[in-house]
Order: structure tokens, then sequence, then C-alpha cells
């Protein structure tokens, strides 16, 4: 197993690790410590997978930019408060204690911490293919 610097969204990775160039993609004060990266047994539309388990940090009015991820998402908020969308979805206003998760690809719009003085934690666990090149894809603005 090979520790990396990941994603904000605490999600675990597998042998090979992912670019730290791939996280300074991220918005402001957004930071990810990974925590497990690991090859799996079960199979994503036939393809060997992975899961990555990544620990995400918001200090106050951070956030990530829009993106998608390879592979199915699902979080723990451990700290704060965590406003989210998925594209076409209503906002989500959640606080420490909740849970989400995100399908395969689905447009992350908003990912943010609304305080202005606390910080937020949340723990992402990702199942993916193991060929995945990124964990987090960003969205191209569209012109």
């Amino acid at each position: 197993m090979r520790t990396a610097i990941a994603i904000a969204l605490g999600a675990a990775l597998g042998a090979g690790g992912f670019a730290p160039a791939q996280y300074e993609k991220h918005g402001d004060a957004a930071k990810v410590k990974s925590l497990l990266e690991r090859d799996v047994s079960e199979r994503i539309d036939g393809k060997e997978a992975r899961v990555s388990v990544l620990e995400v940090s918001y200090g106050p009015g951070g956030f990530t930019p829009p993106h998608r991820h390879p592979g199915a998402v699902f979080g723990h908020v451990l700290e704060g408060e965590l406003e989210a969308q998925l594209e076409g979805q209503p906002l989500r206003k959640l606080k420490a204690g909740d849970t989400f998760y995100e399908p395969t690809m689905a447009l992350h719009t908003v990912s943010r911490n609304p305080s202005k003085t606390a910080n937020t934690r949340l723990l992402a666990v990702i199942l993916h293919p193991r060929d995945a090149g990124e964990l987090v894809i960003p969205e191209e603005p569209k012109h």
C-alpha cells in the first residue's frame, strides 16, 4: 500500500497513487489526506477495482470547483457543515454526523464550507476502477 496526497474528500486509493498536482486543482482552503489506497476483489463494469479513503478538510469559506469522480462516493461529515449539490438536484446542507452518496461521474456543482469561522472535515470513500487516471475530474468551463 502506498500513501499519496489525496483529494479533500477522504477516499481510499489503490496502489500506484495520484500525482500531487491533481489536488492543486481544488479551491481555497481544501486539503486532502489519503488514509487508504487498496485494490479490492470487486469489479466495476467488469473492470478491476480499487477503494480510496480520503479525509477532506475545508477552512472557513473553502470550496472545490465543479468536478466529477470516476467511481461512487460515500461520504460522512466528521466536523462542521458542508453545502453540496449534484447537477439537477437541490442544494444539500449537511452537518457533522450526516452521510451522503454521489453516483459515478455525477457532476458535483457545489462543495463548500458555508462557515466564515469554523472548519469542515469529511471522510470520503470512493470505489473506482483501478485504471482511473484521476479521482477528481475537473469540469471544463462551458464557453
